[in-house]
């Protein structure tokens, strides 16, 4: 089957579960978008304005941590961009505008608005904050948001990288201040993964932070490699060999190899067998007939309490691989708009 028309039949299984929002559903619709664009599908770009247009007044929403998700987040910059929505500028920028103004922690970095005090950060924040600024900063030709998405993420992986492994932890200050999770929790990386593909992918050729955002995806990309399962995932707790295999993860980081294997950015001699493997293990095992999903982590930031809090055996014991999860469909169609785009126009169903 086309990858693209696997990507479209995730998205037609997951809005048929419930409304399309928050940041796994604005992901979502990320991917319809990716999908609309390389497969040149006029139907699927006008799917996409439709499902925009809801955005913000149409939709009800929950609390935000990151407000820009009220009008369609990610993905509606990202069209205004590719001159898909023009009528979105003024709420891109406004929301641009309000990205820049929100709380930080000493060293800069966006934080929990609700706990203020504590600076609260999490490496999820780069996958919400980032793609955003960069997007919107190309669209309307303001510099400062890209610098902004560049720092934002750089500067989370500057905190959270483990010298010993090169993997990410997700979050400071939530087990104690100043203190560090413990974890190589899969999707977090996924999260810092996704960030720094897209500055690599799409900061402009002569942009002075290229050469540190090329870095810095090279060597993620390459810390992450020797942690592939024999069966192609990646694990819910990377540097745990027993830990169960998740797919939310795994997707994440197929999408920057993806994008690093067409760019020249990542060897294909190292990372398309990989890639390829992870690609077949998604189809293989994660995605039912019907285009429901399997083995996504479910929602996840610090699980545990006490001593327990953060580690990595609070990460697979409290957390368990789970039938048709929402953060799983956004990550599936992306990898497999990648697989398309680097050649791959048959997975067998």
């Amino acid at each position: 089957m086309n990858p693209i028309a696997m990507a479209v039949k995730l998205y037609d299984h997951y809005e048929s579960m419930e409304e399309v929002k928050h940041y796994f559903g604005l992901l979502a619709i990320y991917g319809l978008a990716q999908a609309a664009e390389a497969s040149g599908d006029a139907a699927t770009w006008e799917r996409c304005r439709a499902i925009l247009r809801r955005f913000p007044d149409q939709v009800e929403h929950p609390r935000y941590n990151t407000a820009s998700y009220a009008i369609g987040g990610i993905p509606k910059a990202y069209l205004l961009w590719r001159g898909r929505m023009p009528e979105a500028e003024p709420q891109v920028r406004a929301y641009a505008e309000e990205a820049m103004r929100a709380p930080r922690d000493p060293q800069g970095i966006i934080k929990n608005p609700y706990r203020p005090d504590e600076n609260l950060i999490w490496i999820d924040l780069a996958m919400a904050v980032t793609p955003y600024l960069l997007f919107a900063g190309l669209a309307l030709d303001e510099p400062r948001y890209i610098d902004e998405a560049v720092r934002q993420t750089l500067s989370m992986v500057e905190v959270f990288l483990d010298p010993a492994n090169g993997l990410l932890h997700q979050c400071r200050n939530f087990t104690g201040p100043g203190l560090i999770s413990t974890d190589h929790w899969g999707r977090g990386n996924g999260w810092g993964h996704i960030a720094l593909a897209e500055l690599a992918l799409h900061l402009p050729a002569d942009s002075p932070h290229r050469p540190a955002a090329e870095r810095a995806f090279r060597d993620h990309a390459l810390a992450l490699l020797p942690y592939q399962s024999p069966g192609g995932l990646w694990r819910q707790e990377l540097a745990m060999p027993d830990a169960w295999e998740e797919s939310s993860g795994t997707a994440l980081i197929l999408y920057g190899y993806g994008i690093g294997l067409r760019t020249g950015l990542l060897a294909s001699s190292a990372f398309r067998p990989a890639f390829e493997r992870g690609i077949a293990a998604l189809n293989q095992r994660c995605i039912n007939a019907d285009f429901s999903t399997e083995l996504s982590c479910p929602g996840c930031l610090c699980p545990g309490e006490g001593s327990e809090k953060g580690t990595p055996e609070a990460y697979v014991r409290l957390r368990q691989p789970t039938h048709d999860e929402h953060h799983s469909y956004g990550p599936f169609m992306l990898a497999l708009v990648e697989a398309y785009r680097n050649g791959i126009t048959d997975v067998p169903r």
